[in-house]
């Protein structure tokens, strides 16, 4: 029997990467999108590789739980459901002091409550099923703060949190939780899936060379980023494990920044992030 995946944010960067792969190596796809334009472009795609009867596409705010309940209703249905890969996902950016907790909540509400209700949403089916995986696509941004992102670093570094706890509750049933941790890939996550706070825009606020600082910074790493198709295939390695860990790590030096920030002490740390943006 083949088994099915549930890949949310499918539209585009990992999860449209994600879904296609998943197609490839024979699993049911179900590619959750939030409309059904935004999934015009990986249909085509899956026609141009001939994998297109393997993926079914779904509507999905993760934001809204009737869109959420409607969808588990569907999957219930069918009664299987082998692999749920949370990727829905934006960057919030900007300066803390000029962000508004409005702000701050959507980016919580799609980043980490959305990656808890479709989550609790389809435990059951899992639960019933006796096995499982959940991807948590979660980031470098989960493991340090970095100045401009808040948003969306609070959002991730609450993920992983979760997910640890949620690992240790599910290991009982034979379904495993694995966070993804990826750096900088060549995905639109900095560009169109980006959403920087007004105030932080203004030539007149306090934060404006640090946030011309921050882009620079970004926009200088563009050619060095690594490939997202490599990610995607981490993820159907992933799935194809038969215990897998509970955290990957992908890109250049993500390994050795994550080590160096959890043991050098911290006054050494936060000069070498502050010397790096004023280059």
């Amino acid at each position: 029997m083949k088994k099915t995946v549930l890949v949310t944010g499918s539209s585009s960067g990992f999860g449209f990467l994600t879904a296609l792969e998943f197609a490839k190596n024979g699993y049911e796809v179900i590619a959750a999108v939030r409309n059904a334009q935004k999934g015009t472009k990986l249909i085509e795609e899956a026609k141009k590789i001939g994998v297109q009867k393997q993926i079914v596409l779904e509507i999905l705010d993760v934001t809204c739980t009737k869109s959420i309940a409607y969808l588990r209703e569907k999957i219930e249905g069918k009664g299987q459901l082998d692999i749920l890969v949370n990727n829905a996902g934006y960057a919030g950016a900007g300066f803390a002091e000029e962000i508004t907790l409005q702000e701050y909540r959507e980016q919580m509400e799609t980043n980490f409550f959305g990656a808890i209700a479709v989550t609790q949403a389809f435990l059951p089916l899992m639960r019933s099923n006796g096995c499982g995986k959940i991807i948590m696509m979660s980031s470098i941004s989960g493991k340090m703060g970095f100045p401009g992102l808040s948003p969306y670093v609070s959002s991730k570094f609450a993920l992983e949190g979760w997910s640890e706890s949620l690992r240790l509750e599910l290991l009982p049933f034979s379904i495993y939780v694995t966070l993804v941790e990826p750096g900088s890939y060549k995905t639109n996550i900095w560009t169109d899936g980006k959403k920087i706070t007004k105030k932080s825009l203004l030539s007149s606020s306090p934060y404006a060379s640090q946030l011309k600082s921050v882009e620079t910074y970004l926009k200088q790493g563009e050619e060095k980023y690594g490939d997202p198709l490599e990610v995607a295939q981490k993820i159907i390695s992933i799935a194809e494990t038969k215990k897998p860990k509970l955290r990957y790590r992908l890109g250049k030096g993500v390994g050795m920044s994550i080590f160096l920030k959890e043991h050098l002490p911290w006054k050494w740390w936060e000069k070498t992030v502050l010397y790096i943006l004023r280059k």
